[in-house]
């Protein structure tokens, strides 16, 4: 769906751009049509994405809405538009290899989310309750809810905090 909104924006921005320059598009029932599918695409996909979020987790949502959105958009504008047909090689492939670094940084980023770092890169420090991104993971802000030890302030506990601040 995403990807057909951009094709019509696409064609309406062109049809649009003649008609700034003084050939009226807005006669032809193209223009309309495309007028049409952009808001009638825009209104389903922010339905679709708002269901989709109230249902499952952001962080699973975004990545695959992007990767998708960029996918099927570079796909149908090589479709409808020929847009590499006029392109050398290289650019293709530097097009490509560009999409390839978004998606596996997408993918990394996605995967690496739930990833604990070793002792090593922090240091001495240990925290003294979860991380942010676990509490935030767990979702429906369970990240509010602690243990009955992380709500019992002892004078040790305390007084490490307090060195954390000073």
């Amino acid at each position: 769906m995403g990807s057909l909104s951009v094709m019509s924006v696409k064609a309406l921005g062109t049809s649009l751009k003649l008609t700034f320059e003084g050939k009226n598009q807005l006669i032809y029932p193209e223009t309309w049509f495309f007028m049409f599918v952009v808001a009638t695409c825009v209104i389903i996909q922010m339905n679709y994405l708002n269901k989709a979020l109230d249902t499952f987790n952001t962080a699973i949502v975004s990545p695959i809405y992007y990767v998708m959105f960029t996918t099927l958009t570079i796909f149908a504008s090589v479709i409808m538009f020929k847009d590499w047909e006029n392109q050398d090689a290289g650019s293709i492939i530097s097009e490509i290899c560009g999409f390839v670094v978004v998606l596996s940084g997408t993918i990394l980023l996605h995967a690496m989310k739930d990833f604990e770092r070793s002792s090593s890169f922090r240091g001495n420090y240990t925290p003294l309750s979860p991380s942010l991104s676990t509490q935030l993971c767990a979702g429906n802000a369970e990240f509010l809810m602690h243990d009955e030890e992380d709500r019992l302030c002892s004078e040790e506990a305390c007084a490490r905090r307090q060195e954390l601040y000073t």
